[in-house]
């Protein structure tokens, strides 16, 4: 029954135990309980992240009008391209479909 009794060289142990235990106790309430905040306590991001002085913002100038206009003809020549790529198919899928509802339809005018 002598191992209930800590032994000498884990007492130091169960003292630095104790010694974190106290810390933690004077510690209870997480400091946004108990400490009140203004809005000039919160930083602003651009406090905490420099800027660089050079660039105009995170957006790029207005594109020009010749730009808008190619990348625009652009768009719709590659939309005709993926359209022209699946019309196959998707007529392909239209005939079965309808060939598949035209046997139901004169299966069920059969006399």
């Amino acid at each position: 029954m002598d191992s209930l009794k800590p032994k000498p060289e884990t007492a130091h142990l169960l003292d630095d135990l104790q010694s974190i235990r106290d810390l933690l106790e004077e510690d209870l309430l997480p400091p946004l309980l108990t400490e009140t905040l203004s809005a000039d306590d919160i930083p602003l991001l651009s406090e905490i992240v420099p800027l660089d002085e050079e660039e105009d913002g995170p957006y790029p100038a207005a594109l020009p009008l010749r730009l808008k206009q190619s990348l625009h003809t652009e768009a719709q020549l590659i939309l005709q391209e993926v359209v022209d790529d699946f019309v196959p198919q998707i007529e392909a899928e239209l005939k079965r479909r309808l060939e598949a509802r035209l046997e139901r339809l004169l299966a069920l005018h059969k006399p």
